[in-house]
């Protein structure tokens, strides 16, 4: 399309399409759910005809404030051949068509966004339903229900004030549930509803069903855009510029129920695996007398799917089969909504259910033990993220604990925070660093950033299949449901059961694995994944207990078919062996800073401040010794496999005192008459090496050609220690990194003085010692210069923390705290570029730099040591570049083990989130 034309100019584009013209494939288009719902229908499953607006009509209204040209002609034409079809017209007094008007993007967003039910009700047409159904009551409460659905979503009526008066209407009644209000309560309730939306918005409630399903299309499309959406999406990763279909879709009823003339119904939501733990078996929730939206909402609890069997037999073993036959050919766990109206089945949606990380890991190995997917495959459906949500601690088992009730275990984890009751105390708190569950009696998408916030979530109603649950498991949070014998009173702030209150700030204990709320701090232990990977089962462990079982399975998948090889940032050898434990090939990173704390921070100083060559020789013979024993632990540690080590790179600063604190106490010092000479050699010598930003200053390559012998100390450490290992059988694998360099000249100058002071090591010990000499790319100029650089280094280590500072002229430490949550909130950002590399700018200087040093030398070894090697994006990212390996901290290793096996296996990852 040229810049000056018109989107919303007739056009040949198709913008809607039959639930028979769709397949799965398309979700781009049609949206997860439209697609689902096209695939069923293909299938021959029980799907209630409609036809779905695509997501490219949704970008084209959002982007220019109107539907394009042409989809008001579509959408009424497939609408009269919904009519046709169902021998009914939408909205049509005597016999009406209802339709529901539902959100759906390509990835599931569970309840982000709009969805309107009983689209075409109307003072006319409720009378009419009435008939139809047979049920007067059911005719008014569907017509409430459209009015508050609407009111709040589609005309913005604050959805409190429906709340209220639902509550009192009940209150009134003495119902303890909206199902036990008559048809004179729903009457009442009707004309209260739309005084309620008058009074909101200006206007009457619509009653021409045209314009109600046309502001409903509207409103989803909008819904795209909404805070809560935009925060999910911030959340999960999705981009934001894929937009939303909409889905019009016939009314089956459910809560046609048991004071019907025929056989009532329900509606469900069912998993054909249990989405928290994995399992095989029945798992899901049915609910009598209900319409599609009052399961996910958690307002009245759910009876377990399995009772199903009891209530409605025939529509129980039909929907198993459909369960069965919907999960061989999605080939994955599959979470389905159904509605029965009187004892006829209908599908109402059908996705690759959200799932734990423990379910997630079981579900690929059963699936691979089926036949149904092969280990590729498995790989994509676990991710690095839910690996290390298994690595989370667990309650301790021996642990004294008051048991405070009991509810649904939604989503396992272990978690301890301070009970509050609104999603803005959670963010509040949490902020301040304080560790918090939220309570609600059901949470909705408004609690999604106090959700975000929190360590855990806690309701008094809902099931597994509630809102709190489906998106606490999407986000690995724990959580526990439908706990009812917990009072939740919101306005007053506290929890009850029985003779217990719980106020705000009480310490809560939730277990997500088993349901379990306890009063107090319970205390934790290691998860079992984290012994595994530790060493730290006893032999065959792995196999009695299945989650391990699965982790080790997948690990194995992953490490036989990965390219880039892990390593660790390590700067000791308990770390190292650790590292070694988690399955580290190698040390990347050795920041010999790290050895240079405590007690030997004054030997540093004095070789800084040494002002003749004797007391700098004196100084650097002090360090020596220590340097050597540091490295000689380190190469035995990592005995066979290769280490990384950085040479100095502080910030000169870091080694020196406060030049505040200095100048105080020298002030103090003078007041008293009572001089120290050395504090005033020292401040003049601070005042000389002040800097104003240290992170750009004397430090790195700089540091080590200002300060003589300084480098050359370190070289003559790694290569005595090299030589002892030699000379006692080990095998040490030692590369020196030169740091902050950002010209080849810098690099040469280091490197010439280095293979001197190795050449001396080999004459003195008679030890053939094979050292590599690299450098760290860490700076623009580095980067742009690759191929010069590439002449006198062996290898590049991409040090990609400040690369990422001086690519975007910030600081890590400083802009966290400052302008980064707004930059996330406006979505400038996606997610921080410390957490994920930045393709289009450091990424595409990462890649530029490889390609570059490669055509130089075509044999040098290429890696990452910042923490974005533990990053399962990044890793990908790494991968496509053509890395040969990454390096993160110990406990990021069995992750960047995973996702290296994902990246080699291709298909670029699963659509399961």
């Amino acid at each position: 399309m040229s810049e000056n034309s018109d989107p919303h100019a007739a056009t040949s584009e198709k913008y809607v399409y039959d639930f028979t013209e769709g397949n799965k494939d398309l979700k781009h288009l049609l949206g997860g759910k439209g697609a689902n719902l096209a695939e069923m229908t293909n299938l021959g499953l029980p799907v209630p005809p409609g036809f779905t607006i695509t997501t490219e009509a949704c970008n084209i209204y959002l982007d220019g404030g109107r539907e394009p040209a042409g989809l008001r002609d579509e959408v009424s034409a497939h609408l009269d051949a919904l009519e046709q079809r169902m021998g009914k017209k939408l909205g049509r007094a005597e016999d009406p068509l209802l339709v529901s008007v539902r959100s759906g993007a390509k990835f599931s967003m569970p309840g982000m966004m709009d969805t309107v039910l009983n689209v075409g009700l109307s003072d006319d047409s409720v009378a009419g339903l009435a008939a139809q159904a047979g049920d007067e009551r059911f005719a008014w409460d569907s017509y409430r229900r459209l009015i508050q659905m609407f009111g709040r979503t589609v005309l913005g009526v604050d959805g409190e004030r429906f709340e209220e008066a639902l509550e009192e209407a009940k209150r009134a009644k003495g119902a303890a549930t909206d199902v036990e209000l008559e048809v004179a309560d729903l009457k009442k309730l009707v004309a209260l509803f739309k005084r309620i939306v008058s009074d909101g918005t200006g206007r009457d409630f619509p009653q021409d069903p045209r314009e109600q399903l046309d502001l409903a299309i509207r409103s989803v499309f909008e819904s795209w855009n909404t805070d809560r959406a935009r925060l999910y999406r911030r959340q999960e990763r999705i981009p934001g510029d894929l937009g939303t279909a909409v889905t019009i879709c016939s009314m089956v009823f459910g809560n046609l129920g048991p004071t019907a003339t025929s056989q009532g119904g329900g509606t469900g939501v069912a998993f054909t695996r249990d989405p928290a733990s994995g399992h095989q078996g029945v798992y899901g929730d049915y609910l009598q007398n209900a319409q599609g939206e009052d399961v996910v909402a958690g307002i009245r609890n759910t009876v377990a799917l399995a009772e199903l069997e009891t209530i409605d037999k025939k529509s129980y073993d039909q929907l198993l089969s459909i369960m069965e036959t919907l999960e061989t050919h999605y080939r994955d766990l599959c979470d389905i909504e159904f509605t029965i109206e009187r004892g006829r089945l209908w599908m109402l949606q059908t996705r690759v259910g959200k799932r734990t990380a423990g379910a997630a890991f079981r579900i690929a190995t059963q699936l691979v033990d089926q036949g149904l997917i092969d280990e590729a495959e498995a790989l994509q459906r676990v991710t690095g993220a839910q690996l290390a949500q298994l690595m989370f601690p667990r309650f301790d088992d021996d642990a004294k604990r008051e048991l405070l009730g009991r509810g649904i275990a939604a989503s396992p984890g272990a978690a301890v925070g301070k009970a509050v009751f609104d999603s803005y105390t959670a963010i509040k708190w949490s902020r301040s660093g304080e560790k918090v569950i939220l309570v609600r009696r059901e949470t909705n998408p408004d609690d999604l950033d106090g959700m975000i916030a929190a360590e855990a979530i806690l309701t008094s109603r809902g099931g597994k299949t509630s809102h709190a649950a489906v998106v606490a498991r999407g986000m690995g949070k724990t959580c526990v449901c439908g706990a009812e014998e917990l009072e939740v009173d919101t306005k007053a702030r506290r929890l009850t059961v029985g003779s217990t209150v719980i106020e705000e700030g009480d310490v809560l204990s939730i277990d997500g694995s088993t349901g379990k709320v306890y009063l107090g701090e319970v205390p934790v232990v290691p998860s079992p994944v984290v012994e595994y990977f530790e060493g730290r089962m006893h032999a065959g462990a792995e196999e009695a207990d299945e989650l391990v079982a699965a982790v080790h399975r997948m690990m194995a998948y992953a490490d036989r078919r990965r390219r880039l090889r892990v390593r660790a940032n390590a700067d000791n050898a308990e770390d190292a062996l650790r590292a070694r434990r988690f399955g580290a090939q190698g040390i990347g990173l050795c920041r010999t800073e790290h050895m240079f704390l405590g007690e030997r921070r004054t030997m540093v100083e004095k070789l800084i401040l040494a002002d003749t060559d004797e007391e700098r020789e004196q100084a650097l013979g002090e360090l020596l010794p220590l340097q050597k024993k540091d490295f000689t632990e380190l190469f035995e540690a990592m005995d066979g496999l290769p280490v990384t080590v950085r040479l100095l790179d502080p910030p000169l600063h870091e080694f020196l005192p406060d030049i505040t604190e200095l100048s105080v106490r020298v002030a103090l010092a003078e007041a008293r008459k009572d001089h120290n000479e050395n504090d005033l050699r020292l401040l003049q010598a601070v005042h000389k090496l002040h800097e104003q930003n240290p992170m750009l200053g004397l430090r790195g390559v700089r540091l080590g050609l200002v300060i003589p012998g300084l480098f050359a100390m370190q070289v003559r450490a790694i290569a005595e220690a090299s030589a002892a290992r030699l000379d006692a059988k080990g095998d040490p694998r030692a590369e020196i990194m030169i740091p902050l360099v950002g010209t080849v000249q810098e690099l040469e100058i280091v490197r010439d003085e280095a293979e001197r002071v190795i050449a001396e090591v080999e004459r003195a010990t008679g030890t053939r010692l094979k050292l590599a000499l690299g450098t760290m790319i860490e700076l623009p100029r580095a980067a742009l210069t690759a191929g010069q650089i590439a002449e006198a280094a062996e290898f590049f280590s991409f040090g990609t923390n400040d690369l990422t500072q001086t690519v975007w002229g910030f600081s890590r430490d400083d802009v966290e705290a400052s302008f980064f949550t707004a930059y996330l909130e406006k979505g400038i950002f996606g997610v921080s570029p410390f957490e994920t590399i930045d393709r289009d700018g450091v990424g595409a200087l990462v890649r530029s730099a490889a390609e570059a040093g490669r055509a130089t030398r075509p044999g040098l070894k290429l890696g990452v040591c910042g923490e974005h090697g533990g990053d399962p994006e990044s890793v990908h990212f790494f991968h496509e570049v053509g890395l040969d390996y990454v390096s993160c901290s110990p406990f990021r290793i069995p992750v960047a083990r995973l996702e290296a096996g994902r990246a080699a296996a291709g298909r670029g990852g699963s659509d399961s989130r």
